[in-house]
Formats: C-alpha cells, sequence, structure tokens
C-alpha cells in the first residue's frame, strides 16, 4: 500500500512545483516507492469561498490547471469557507475556477470544503468534482467522524488532528471508511487549543469582506499578547514561558515517520495531508 501525500501551495507554491514534478517523474528512484503525490491544494489569495486559513496564491489559474494536467496530478480546491450564505454562491471568480478545474487534465480533481450548502451547490453545477470533508469542521469526537466517513457524498474526509493517534477505533473501521480518512500529518496547532473552530470562522468572517479584529491565538507560542488567554487554557503544568507546553505539545500532534509506515503497513489510514508552514 502505498501513502498519499496531499501537498499545500497549489497556487501559492507554482514555480516550486513546476521544478520539482519533473524531478518526481524523471528520477522516481530519487523517492521512496511506498509514497506518492495524491493531490496539490489551495486557492488563490482573495477568494470569497476561501476560509479555515488564508490563501495568498496569485498564480494565473490557467497556468495551475496546465501545470496539474501536464503531470497528471489532482488539483483541489480549497473552499473550506464554513459561513457562507445563498448570496456568495454566484461569485464569478470561485464559479469561474470550478469551471476550469472541473474537467482538466486525465486526474480528476476535487474540492475540499465545510459548508453543505456549498456542497449541494457544487454537486449540482460541477459533477465532475470529488468532495472533501474539511478538517475546518474540528471533528473532534470520533463517532463525528464515522458520520462524516459514512455520507456518500465525500470521497475523503480529514478530522481534526486530534483524533490522528485513535489508532485502535481507526483500526477498527470497515475498510471502505479506511480508506476515505486523511490524516493531517503536521498540523501548526496547539494540541490543546479550544478555539480552532472559531479561528477558522474569523478568517472565513474575512473572506466574506467583514471588517472584524483578528483571532487572537491562545497558543503558548503566539508570543506576550496572549498571556491572559494561555493562563486560562492552558494545561496546568505549563511553565511562565510556555516551554513545557510546547515540549508536551511537539511529541503529541506530530505523525513521526515510524508512525506513518506502521500505519500504511497495516492499511490503516492511506492518505495524509501536510499543511503549508506557518499556517
Amino acid at each position: 500500500m502505498k501513502a498519499c501525500y496531499h501537498l499545500p501551495g497549489l497556487f501559492e507554491f507554482y514555480d516550486l512545483y513546476r521544478a520539482f514534478l519533473p524531478l518526481f517523474r524523471e528520477h522516481r528512484d530519487w523517492f521512496y516507492d511506498w509514497c506518492d503525490i495524491g493531490s496539490i491544494y489551495g486557492a488563490p489569495a482573495d477568494c470569497l469561498w476561501g476560509g479555515g486559513r488564508v490563501g495568498f496564491g496569485e498564480e494565473e489559474p490557467e497556468r495551475v490547471a496546465a501545470l496539474m494536467r501536464e503531470y497528471g496530478v489532482s488539483a483541489r480546491l480549497t473552499f473550506s469557507n464554513s459561513l457562507l450564505r445563498e448570496e456568495h454562491l454566484s461569485d464569478r471568480k470561485c464559479n469561474a475556477l470550478c469551471a476550469l478545474f472541473e474537467k482538466s487534465g486525465t486526474a480528476q480533481n476535487g474540492v475540499i470544503l465545510c459548508s453543505d450548502l456549498l456542497l449541494q451547490t457544487l454537486r449540482e453545477r460541477y459533477p465532475g468534482f470529488y468532495f472533501v470533508s474539511s478538517t475546518t469542521k474540528v471533528l473532534t469526537a470520533f463517532d463525528q467522524l464515522e458520520d462524516e466517513l459514512r455520507r456518500e457524498e465525500f470521497d475523503f474526509v480529514v478530522p481534526d488532528f486530534r483524533l490522528n493517534k485513535a489508532l485502535d477505533q481507526l483500526r477498527a473501521l470497515p475498510e471502505a471508511l479506511k480508506r476515505k480518512v486523511g490524516l493531517l500529518c503536521n498540523e501548526c496547532c496547539w494540541f490543546d487549543c479550544p478555539d480552532r473552530k472559531a479561528c477558522y470562522e474569523n478568517v472565513s468572517r474575512k473572506s466574506l469582506g467583514e471588517d472584524i479584529e483578528d483571532h487572537v491565538c491562545v497558543s503558548p507560542a503566539a508570543g506576550s499578547a496572549t498571556d491572559t488567554a494561555v493562563s486560562e487554557y492552558a494545561a496546568p503544568d505549563i511553565s511562565p514561558s510556555g516551554e513545557d507546553s510546547l515540549k508536551r505539545e511537539r511529541t503529541r500532534r506530530w505523525i513521526s515517520s515510524e508512525e506513518q509506515t506502521s500505519w500504511r503497513n497495516s492499511g490503516r489510514c492511506a492518505h495524509g495531508r501536510t499543511n503549508p508552514p506557518n499556517s
């Protein structure tokens, strides 16, 4: 079984992929034979349907689509705004992106989304896509994950990264559901953060043009501006500098290469998604 990695920066890292993809094709022996590129995901800057994480990509969509088509890589549009309303569904830029990527090349392209309203609309307008349930839904209970996996409209589901190590429950999933699980391998968020959903919604509101304050991160790594919030939410054994929490955090949130190999060999989960740095 291969591990399929889903890489960030579809529009942001175009120059990188223009150099990397030829190497990946022409010198496959330079790379592990048990891994492959499942997709490259992202959204352009100022994308109304974007959300969860800010998109900074400015490359021309036509060039991006052509590059993915040339190398047979699935492109995933990150349309994970959780607060979309009916009036947002007619956005010209986002619909133009869907029209461009829906049937572009031999590899089927997909959409990562959070809004059921958007899901229903895209299934009707652009049936050529496959759909991915976004981690921005913050599915932290395993029964929530199971319910989402059983939804036929989703080909893949990315739960909250805090379920990554629910190994016994992941192992017990039926094979058909197991293959739909995508794991966020290198999440940058604080493991104990109580505000992930609020953070994602803040980005969604900004994408919609709302004039609101930035979300204040409560992570010990976020700086002195969050000291009050940290003292309220952090685990009891945190030191004043936050170092203890950060050390504990580093051991808990990452999926090690050994764990990824173990999961691949046991057939537990076949897909792993990576996040861009500092997202």
